[in-house]
């Protein structure tokens, strides 16, 4: 067990949950108790977001502190280079123990089954991803036999080359699979229940590791645990399926691209709205069926850290990497669809040390950069720093983010007045045809799509749902003109902080 002195760093993060669904879910959906006690101890800020909703450059951006531009990770493809400073080397390097649990997607997920996560300031890695194939699935081979097969079938991400020669014999992995979904059709489906307990779980797996590191862990501590859910394919355990109340799921709202035709959403990908194709109310309760998995989960956490100590001096954060559609707009996932569940996502920050004042939510415009610069500032270690060659022109801040510390305590800080969201290549299109650019302000969200893609403008304070695209009323001209300056500006200023990839020395020749 733990002794003395020791602080505590856990960011608890979630894959493809937006803020709405973690709203919507507080209306009789499906009970939240650990999200609702971490809500209460901590600051919920209700205006957070993602300033790229694809796995990716989201996660670069909240292990390091910057935007896409001075990380690199523009899309999913890139890999992190682990030469970018990020929190965990800090940490490591400032004697803390550094541990990660479940998904980092740092390194793209078809490039190898088992990243080097160590390269990036982890002391303890347990690794698993959206391919499932790789330790969890080794584990439940070796540990639950019974259930290997079904584990198997759930393996969707097939086109990873290296399932064709797995592990040290080389097996046929891929084979496996196609055999096993067989056996599993169900698992080859969009949503389906796990075809084996929750106890054998790729969730369950991620929270035993990271349990196991907080319970022997003695000092300071920091533990990034991650988890896939409730990304796609949409599938919980059984035993949390009834516990959602399926008469309080809302219905999608209508696809406003549909009504409101911008050149965009003429692809033929988007000729049908997904809620007239899919069973958008049996996905939508297996999606609130994996957050009440994943409270469950939340709550082994918080008991860890109590029973070791660490409740009393604990910086703990829990987000997610981007949104879901999940039917609203009649839409499903993310990218460049920069509506509010795909760009705005959930933000508790709870410091056990520090108090939550009389706030409890903060409604400030923030964003992932924003967690590493917190980290740094709870954590007291100095931020990266890049050096200049001439003596005249100061050290430059590296750091995009500041730290939300000071609005979980005080009302007077001055915060950011607008954020820049971004979409560039995905695995549907790899052209300009499929990069936006977003401004989002406290009142407004106006999007430019490239390549002659359209526009579109929502005054979100009056328009929640977003199903009227002022862009080309003449009443609003003026202010489509005002924000499509400020987003230029935006735009480049993504690059600084300058890039330190590569870099020698600020201002020399």
């Amino acid at each position: 067990m733990p002794t003395g002195n020791q602080r505590t760093v856990i960011l608890f993060m979630v894959d493809q949950l937006a803020a709405r669904w973690l709203e919507a879910a507080r209306h009789g959906i499906v009970d939240l108790p650990n999200f609702d006690a971490l809500q209460k101890e901590g600051v919920t800020f209700s205006s957070a977001f993602s300033t790229n909703p694809v796995c990716s450059p989201s996660r670069a951006s909240i292990i390091t502190g910057m935007s896409n531009s001075a990380h690199g990770v523009t899309e999913c493809g890139y890999d992190l280079s682990p030469d970018v400073p990020n929190i965990a080397q800090a940490l490591q390097v400032s004697g803390w123990s550094t541990g990660a649990f479940g998904k980092l997607h740092l390194v793209t997920q078809i490039e190898t089954l088992t990243p080097d996560y160590y390269a990036y300031g982890f002391d303890v890695v347990n690794n698993t991803e959206d391919a499932r194939a790789g330790e969890w699935l080794d584990w439940v081979k070796c540990h639950h036999p019974e259930h290997y097969e079904a584990a198997l079938s759930t393996v969707w991400m097939t086109m990873v080359p290296e399932l064709e020669k797995y592990g040290a014999e080389g097996e046929d992995l891929r084979s496996q699979i196609l055999e096993a979904q067989q056996e599993y059709p169900a698992s080859t489906s969009d949503a389906y229940e796990l075809p084996f307990p929750a106890s054998v779980s790729q969730t369950a797996w991620i929270t035993d590791r990271a349990l196991s590191f907080i319970e022997r862990t003695e000092g300071n501590l920091f533990a990034h645990i991650s988890y896939v859910q409730p990304h796609n394919p949409f599938a919980p355990p059984a035993e949390f399926v009834d516990r959602v109340n399926v008469d309080a799921i809302p219905e999608p709202t209508g696809a406003e691209w549909k009504t409101h035709p911008i050149p965009y959403f003429q692809q033929e990908r988007y000729e049908t709205p997904s809620y007239d194709i899919d069973d958008w109310r049996r996905q939508r309760q297996l999606y609130f069926a994996d957050l009440a998995h994943l409270d469950h989960e939340l709550g082994r956490v918080r008991n860890a850290l109590s029973e070791a100590g660490r409740a009393e001096d604990a910086l703990f954060i829990f987000t997610s990497d981007h949104g879901e559609m999940l039917h609203d707009q009649g839409l499903l996932g993310k990218w460049e669809r920069h509506y509010d569940p795909c760009i705005r996502i959930p933000l508790i920050v709870s410091d056990t040390a520090g108090g939550a004042g009389e706030q409890s939510e903060r409604h400030e415009l923030v964003e992932h950069t924003d967690i590493a610069a917190t980290i740094y500032d709870w954590a007291r270690i100095p931020e990266p720093m890049l050096s200049t060659f001439e003596p005249r022109i100061d050290p430059i801040r590296m750091l995009h983010g500041r730290s939300l510390l000071p609005l979980t305590t005080d009302d007077g800080e001055s915060w950011r007045d607008s954020i820049l969201i971004q979409s560039n290549n995905s695995h549907f299109d790899a052209s300009p045809s499929s990069w936006a650019r977003t401004i989002r302000t406290e009142r407004y969200r106006y999007t430019r799509y490239l390549a002659g893609g359209g526009e579109q403008l929502f005054d979100v304070l009056r328009d929640p749902d977003e199903q009227w695209n002022l862009a080309f009323d003449p009443e609003f001209s003026g202010v489509k003109a005002k924000l499509a300056d400020e987003l230029m500006e935006l735009t480049v200023n993504d690059g600084y902080p300058n890039s330190p990839r590569g870099l020698f020395s600020i201002g020399t020749w």
